[in-house]
């Protein structure tokens, strides 16, 4: 179910006074909805066809500060226009939003109208192409956790994010009494959701005070990513709404947990039958899922950027926090950074538990798919399953323990650049390095309060 509206339905409801305002959205590197609101009669004129954007929307970095070093766009080639091309699959009414409704667009090249090859849907449509000329397409899910907090986000700015107060003061994984204190805002997140075309499966209390997790249900790879992007905009604007804070910062305080964004992944073929499972196979797992897997941990650590994006997302990871450290597979087991679940099942299927609430899902999905392509093509051998706690492995495959580290790995990846580009890939380890260079150019309160007097 991409979208809940089609253009018949959005001219009737124009007609009747329903809606009188369409957003029309691409997501950015950093997995969030830039755009412009329209409207609703002038998109129905012309902008439904097509309309126009600075092209620095997809170089920028959370500050939207114009960085140097991008080949694709900069000042001394003006910081032209992209094409926004609105994908009408995605048309949906926004509960939450009087009289809105919005769609994502595609963004093309503004003489060619060819597709921008490092824009993240264009990047994830391009494995999901490849996974079709294989006679095979994708199911995928993501978890996304967060934290709410009792103060807004003004109140929270102004206070220079110092005295945060989390909605709940203890841990709160699967606790009913807590999570219905709640419960106004979780039930207006589901709902909204739900009346945006996104089918929600649940809500539920996390490993710590004030800490969330939605799940909604699985999809191909395209709608998953867009439904993600689509999940973690209404949790902030209805939290917004209801003068609550909500991060998804992967680690917002060393002595909370950190917030993840878990993959849940399998193929099908183009009929739909799953080709993962092999009911005579041990767990299920077929030939294929095999090599699958051997191919997500073959490349896992060229892989991690796209699930760690920023200095702040390698501090969750840590022993003991149900956090990865480790790039190893295993039955069941929450301490491993890929866990095979449903086993001896038609839903069989792998969790990447490596990524962050802070993760761009096109971005994700697709590094999870290429690899996992490799896998399939060049029939990798599985390693052994591991068995035991990950924490305690010490000769096992670390998962990169810094941005600079996995940005290096990211660099010298043959594989993402064979089935990406080198120009998208270039396009994002100068992200990575931009992340780094602006992050060790700025004084940190630790290193004011640990250093001022004693150094």
């Amino acid at each position: 179910m991409p979208g809940n509206l089609t253009l018949d339905g959005l001219r009737e409801q124009v007609a009747a006074g329903t809606i009188d305002t369409v957003i029309t959205a691409i997501p950015d590197m950093q997995g969030r909805l830039m755009g412009k609101r329209f409207q609703a009669g002038f998109f129905l004129e012309s902008a439904h066809e097509e309309t126009h954007c600075c092209n620095y929307l997809v170089a920028t970095d959370l500050e939207m500060y114009t960085v140097d070093g991008y080949a694709a766009t900069s000042w001394s080639a003006g910081y032209g226009d992209y094409v926004m091309q609105p994908d009408l699959a995605t048309l949906r009414v926004l509960p939450w939003l009087d009289g809105t409704a919005l769609v994502l667009c595609d963004l093309l090249d503004h003489h060619t109208h060819a597709p921008v090859p490092h824009s993240p849907r264009a990047v994830l449509k391009h494995q999901i192409e490849r996974l079709n000329s294989m006679g095979l397409a994708s199911a995928v899910a993501t978890e996304l956790e967060f934290f709410v907090f009792r103060e807004s986000f003004e109140e929270l700015r102004d206070k220079g994010y110092r005295d945060m107060t989390t909605i709940s003061p203890y841990n709160e994984d699967y606790h009913i009494f807590q999570t219905t204190k709640e419960e106004h805002l979780m039930r207006a997140i589901r709902n909204g959701l739900q009346g945006a075309g996104v089918r929600v499966e649940n809500t539920k209390g996390e490993a710590d005070p004030g800490q969330a997790e939605i799940n909604v249900c699985y999809g191909d790879a395209l709608e998953m990513a867009d439904n993600h992007v689509l999940v973690k905009n209404a949790v902030k604007e209805i939290a917004f709404q209801q003068g609550r804070a909500v991060t998804f910062l992967a680690k917002w305080s060393h002595d909370a947990a950190g917030s993840s964004s878990h993959i849940h992944q399998s193929l099908v073929s183009t009929g739909g039958e799953p080709v993962f499972y092999d009911p005579d196979a041990e767990y299920g797992m077929s030939e294929m899922m095999r090599h699958y897997l051997a191919g997500l941990l073959k490349h896992a650590s060229e892989n991690t950027f796209f699930l760690a994006p920023y200095v702040n997302s390698y501090k969750r990871f840590m022993a003991g926090t149900f956090a990865p450290t480790k790039a190893i597979w295993s039955l069941d087991n929450r301490t491993a950074g890929y866990r095979v679940v449903a086993d001896g099942t038609r839903n069989v299927r792998v969790e990447c538990r490596v990524g962050g609430s802070d993760l761009n899902p096109y971005l994700a999905i697709a590094a999870q798919i290429a690899a996992g392509i490799d896998g399939i093509e060049n029939r990798l051998e599985l390693e052994k399953e591991f068995k035991g706690d990950a924490y305690a492995a010490r000769k096992a495959r670390e998962i990169p323990s810094t941005l600079g580290e996995a940005a290096q790995a990211l660099k010298k990846s043959a594989m993402l650049r064979d089935a990406m580009g080198a120009d998208v890939i270039d396009h994002y380890v100068r992200n990575a390095e931009w992340e780094l260079e602006d992050f060790f150019s700025k004084v940190t309160d630790y290193e004011v309060r640990r250093g001022f007097e004693r150094a």
